[in-house]
């Protein structure tokens, strides 16, 4: 199974080059250019106003108009990591663990001793802030009495 890594942030920098933020906290570098040899027509990215123009479309293609696109997975793959940071939490499922918490009548202290998360931590899980693991909401899922359940939507 092919695992493709999720763009959520998008930004340009100096020439063709632009950092993409993936939903794992990696912040990938790439220069377009790179694809000029294989893709001529993204040769057209140099112009500036063009090359501005393109944006996000989903977690998995960058746009720019109907004959310039580019994976995202490209940027990943051959990109150059410059650094790492934090993803907030979605925020639906933030309020959905504060709920869950509230709904069985449990304090944030208390949810803490049952699961071995510092009380901080589910503080910024349930504010949005922190970026918990799969396997750390599936503890508190199971704290709670109930099971971490994933859709795509």
């Amino acid at each position: 199974m092919y695992v493709f890594h999720k763009a959520i942030e998008l930004r340009f920098l100096e020439g063709t080059a632009l950092e993409v933020l993936f939903q794992t906290g990696e912040v990938k570098r790439y220069d377009m250019h790179m694809l000029f040899p294989k893709y001529p027509q993204l040769k057209a990215l140099e112009d500036r106003s063009l090359f501005l123009s393109g944006k996000l479309m989903g977690p998995y293609g960058i746009i720019w108009n109907d004959e310039l696109d580019v994976e995202t997975e490209t940027v990943y793959e051959d990109g150059e990591t410059v650094r790492t940071q934090s993803v907030p939490l979605h925020p639906a499922s933030a309020a959905a663990v504060s709920k869950a918490r509230a709904a069985a009548g449990v304090s944030q202290k208390e949810l803490a001793a049952l699961t071995g998360i510092d009380q901080s931590d589910l503080s910024k899980i349930e504010r949005g802030t922190a970026n918990p693991s799969v396997g750390t909401m599936e503890r508190i899922a199971a704290a709670l009495g109930g099971q971490l359940t994933i859709s795509i939507s």
